[in-house]
């Protein structure tokens, strides 16, 4: 699996995770009331779900691929906009 394949499943399961969030905020919403302790969960539970996002580098130069310049967006280059190495393409060090 490349690179971005990996990062790109990885930007599928975040999908998944904020949409189980937003069902776990909605479902403590209706059955017990606005509760302030659900959305902390849910944010928290982002948080770590998130972790790995920092793992998906560029293998020549180090750059996370979620990044473009300060920003993180959801979805990962699939070129590295730093050293410019394709990044769908199988890695030559494994």
């Amino acid at each position: 699996m490349t690179l971005y394949e990996a990062a790109r499943r990885h930007a599928w399961f975040m999908a998944g995770a904020l949409g189980l969030s937003i069902l776990f905020v909605l479902v403590v919403d209706r059955y017990f009331g606005h509760s302030v302790i659900a959305f902390g969960i849910a944010i928290v539970g982002l948080v770590f779900a998130n972790r790995r996002m920092l793992s998906f580098n560029c293998p020549t130069c180090g750059k996370n691929v979620f990044f473009r310049g300060s920003f993180a967006l959801p979805w990962p280059q699939r070129k590295c906009s730093k050293c410019g190495t394709d990044l769908a393409e199988p890695s030559q060090n494994r």
